[in-house]
């Protein structure tokens, strides 16, 4: 049966409109927004709330949420990126497929709970503790999309190639739980879309040469092509850190971007995860090229990455999607504003981003939330329009945070104000997973994460072992 869906007020098109809801089928998407039910359908009203498209994060290492508060000390997690690497590696070492799953979940309720209905999940986690292959060589990339059904999120499974530490760089022991060959990845990624055919709505596939550092370029040239034949997005870190533009001149003579845009690599279908150290000419290179860019401000400024270039990239007229990434925080708003607020630092000046191309900055930095994020990942998402999945999250309009709201002005103060705590329902496929501030597996999930945090950390090496 069909589901009315009916709020106090409803975003559309960058405005908030009342006496309308959104109609969902029994597919799970939106058939109609109207002012009135269909006749035939069951009603459900969220009276003082607002409705709005689901979040669709982009980017996330859902393993990661293991190390928030852990590497947040030189003494612990040295100074950089790539000392920070040491304890992301001890956690990856220790955990079991059971492990896996229950930390995705995990990651993903929190997702949930911050309005997130689709999450592109970057997944390098491959072999067993010791380096050798599970019988499923796709073991655990089932675990996590098995972890995202059972929370009730769409994922985007974005599988990863890890062939090598580095440029004339030794095989890093942390990493062993990374690696593939060329030939086995690619036999693993098209039995993995195989084992997924039909199931869509939910869970979709993609393929994630994980940096020039990890993947020579051969290996990339082909990895593209089979992922240009079927019709997949294509996700990569680039120029994340000045060393990787650093080393990849010295391999090839020229930075990523550059790199894959002489070897035709870069194209409409490839998301550019960072890029927080790219040129004015490979901003338009991208531009060209129809690529968009998924910036992770709020793992960049934990890392101490950079800051992404938004406002030459927006002008250029490449759509910036984001992230969550290592999951040091899950919350898109945060993420949105961060866009705008780090540019403000730099500048010193205030909303850098607005009226570019005549778009209010609120709604600009909101479609980077949904929109852009949607186009990323090839999921018929991010809005309310007929035929696009129902995927929304509701607000309470009684909240502290945004309390003197009216229609004209609730966008921007939800997007420079709003907490996570005000979400109060989220649905994916037209189907409520968290109703009231809460899901139904809640305490299970995170009763079942705390046991893998305690075995995990019960064990954690200090600084200058190896994990």
């Amino acid at each position: 049966m069909s589901t009315f869906y009916e709020p106090e007020s409803l975003y559309l098109n960058g405005r908030f409109n009342t006496n309308a809801g959104v109609l969902a089928d029994d597919s799970g998407r939106i058939s109609a927004v109207a002012e009135a039910q269909a006749s035939s359908a069951q009603s459900v009203f969220f009276p003082r709330r607002a409705l709005l498209p689901g979040f669709v994060n982009v980017h996330s290492h859902a393993f990661q949420r293991l190390i928030r508060g852990k590497s947040e000390s030189r003494a612990t997690s040295g100074k950089d990126f790539w000392s920070w690497r040491g304890t992301m590696y001890h956690a990856a070492a220790q955990l079991t497929p059971q492990d896996v799953y229950d930390v995705a979940r995990m990651a993903f309720l929190e997702m949930a709970h911050a309005g997130i209905t689709t999450v592109g999940e970057f997944h390098y986690l491959h072999n067993a503790p010791g380096g050798q292959p599970y019988d499923d060589p796709n073991l655990l990339g089932k675990q996590v999309i098995a972890a995202a059904q059972s929370v009730g999120i769409r994922i985007a499974l974005l599988r990863s190639a890890y062939f090598r530490s580095g440029y004339e760089v030794p095989p890093d022991p942390g990493q062993i739980r990374f690696f593939e060959n060329r030939k086995n990845f690619l036999a693993n990624t098209e039995a993995l879309v195989a084992a997924y055919q039909g199931e869509e709505n939910y869970v979709q596939i993609g393929v994630a040469p994980h940096s020039i550092r990890a993947v020579p370029l051969n290996d990339m040239r082909e990895i593209f092509a089979r992922a240009n034949a079927k019709h997949l997005p294509v996700h990569m870190h680039i120029s994340e850190q000045v060393a990787e533009n650093k080393a990849c001149q010295a391999e090839y003579g020229s930075t990523p971007i550059t790199l894959l845009a002489k070897e035709k690599l870069l194209t409409s279908a490839l998301t550019a995860v960072h890029a927080t150290h790219t040129t004015d000419e490979e901003i338009h290179m991208m531009a060209d090229a129809g690529a968009v860019i998924c910036a992770c401000p709020t793992t960049e400024r934990n890392l101490g990455d950079g800051i992404l270039s938004a406002d030459k990239v927006m002008r250029a007229g490449v759509p910036i999607a984001l992230g969550s990434d290592s999951q040091a925080q899950i919350d898109p708003l945060e993420d949105a504003r961060q866009l705008d607020y780090h540019l403000r630092l730099s500048h010193q000046e205030r909303a850098v981003l607005d009226q570019i191309d005549g778009q209010p900055l609120a709604q600009r930095l909101f479609n980077s939330a949904t929109i852009n994020g949607a186009r990323s990942l090839g999921v018929t998402a991010g809005e309310l329009t007929n035929n696009t999945y129902a995927d929304f999250f509701t607000v309470d309009l009684d909240h502290p945070s945004i309390a003197g709201n009216s229609p004209e002005n609730l966008l921007p103060i939800l997007i420079f104000g709003l907490p996570s705590s005000a979400i109060c329902d989220v649905a994916v496929n037209g189907r409520l997973i968290i109703r009231d501030g809460r899901h139904e597996l809640e305490d299970e999930i995170v009763a079942r994460y705390k046991e893998v945090y305690r075995k995990v950390w019960g064990s954690a090496p200090r600084r200058g072992q190896q994990p």
